[in-house]
């Protein structure tokens, strides 16, 4: 029973998808590269919801329009406050002059060895 519950919405976007996005429109086709474990993770995922690729990149495309912008929020992931600290620091070495620099990595390990 709960499977029916959920196929349903899914049915019903389908339905109003191909209604209003694909009747009477004129399509392009369109070449993308994207990683191939990344595609089969997708095609899975929305091959489970009913949909295709081509569906789907058209569904994100109609709302990029709609909302005059990405559908969704792009930005850096949160860091472990420990990493973000290691690589302040990385940055404020590489900017002093006076850091020590290295040519030989065998001098570098000896140098950290002590």
């Amino acid at each position: 029973m709960k499977n029916n519950i959920a196929i349903k919405p899914i049915k019903y976007l389908q339905m109003l998808y191909k209604r209003y996005i694909f009747d009477g429109m004129s399509t392009v086709a369109k070449n993308f590269r994207i990683d191939s474990d990344l595609n089969d993770q997708a095609t899975a995922l929305l091959e489970g919801l009913g949909l295709s690729m081509s569906q789907a990149v058209s569904m994100f495309l109609r709302q990029v329009v709609l909302q005059r912008g990405l559908p969704f929020e792009v930005k850096y992931p949160e860091y472990p406050k420990g990493l973000r600290e290691a690589v302040a620091e990385a940055e404020r070495l590489e900017a002093d002059p006076n850091t020590k620099r290295y040519t030989d990595m065998n001098e570098m390990w000896a140098d950290l060895d002590k």
